[in-house]
């Protein structure tokens, strides 16, 4: 094993989803900032075209769905640079559809690799951070992960799906010294709402046209022109990683910032006005 004090290293991560967007950046901010990098993607060989050669850096190969590759990637991880400091769960992909046009088939695929694969690679680092009683567990949730809407039901149930994890999670591993935050992007200037990242539903009814089928039209019009820096949350995770204290839930985008507190806000009326009901049905003294 490697002594990381020794080599240098601030912190050791790794990144799954290395080889582009977001992933890619936080691996570039990370190296920066003087951690070892283990970047994870199904192309190593693009993930080695974009980050460069460096003593710091370990480009692995791995299919987040495949629960021997997570296990082999953070044994190499592990032989290459003696721990993992920081687990960013950042492999994953959208389907943009209403409930009904999205099929089995697509939705599943999704959930292997937003949710299920999540869980092979978390429990694969986990040993590693239980045995140094250190870490920090991040998981890339979104804005609709917080409060869902036409078109992302799917979608939005995978990212609900992690914070429950990562609520969890933050109760587990708090004794043991791991921290764990969910971090929830809004509308980033990346390639998310292309073809490579989402998934539209083929089939299209009429029924949604105004609902589902307008936030299409919206997002085909939004896309690379999103309010979001990637470079700038890319750094922002960077200032998460270094926090003595870090938060449960990091929204970063003034866009998810406005649709929590509107939830927040709905959340409060509504259960105010629904609250005698609600306690109703408890038994009676």
């Amino acid at each position: 094993m490697v002594d990381v004090a020794k080599n240098g290293f601030k912190r050791v991560w790794f990144i799954t989803g290395a080889s582009r967007g977001l992933g890619a950046l936080m691996a570039k901010a990370a190296l920066a900032d003087g951690n070892a990098v283990v970047a994870a993607g199904r192309n190593v060989t693009a993930i080695a075209e974009r980050l460069g050669e460096s003593p710091a850096l370990l480009p692995v190969a791995l299919d987040v769905t495949d629960e021997a590759q997570a296990q082999a990637a953070v044994k190499a991880a592990v032989e290459k640079f003696g721990r993992i400091d920081v687990l960013i769960n950042n492999a994953g992909f959208g389907l943009l559809g209403a409930v009904e046009e999205s099929t089995d088939a697509d939705v599943r695929r999704m959930y292997d690799t937003n949710v299920f694969g999540l869980l092979n690679v978390t429990r694969a680092v986990l040993p590693v951070m239980r045995a140094q009683r250190a870490g920090h567990v991040i998981n890339m949730s979104s804005i609709g992960g917080y409060r869902a809407g036409a078109g992302f039901g799917p979608y939005s149930s995978t990212k609900f799906a992690v914070e429950g994890l990562t609520e969890s999670l933050r109760a587990e591993l708090k004794p043991l010294g791991i921290h764990a935050t969910v971090v929830e992007p809004g509308y980033f200037r990346t390639d998310f709402l292309d073809a490579s990242s989402l998934m539209v539903a083929k089939e299209v009814i009429a029924d949604y046209d105004e609902t589902s089928g307008n936030v299409r039209r919206r997002a085909a019009s939004m896309n690379h022109s999103q309010p979001g820096d990637p470079e700038k949350l890319a750094q922002a995770v960077v200032k998460l990683v270094d926090a003595p204290t870090p938060p449960l839930r990091l929204p970063l985008g003034t866009d998810t910032l406005k649709a929590i507190a509107e939830k927040n806000a709905y959340v409060t009326e509504e259960t105010e006005t629904w609250k005698a009901l609600s306690a109703s049905t408890d038994f009676s003294a």
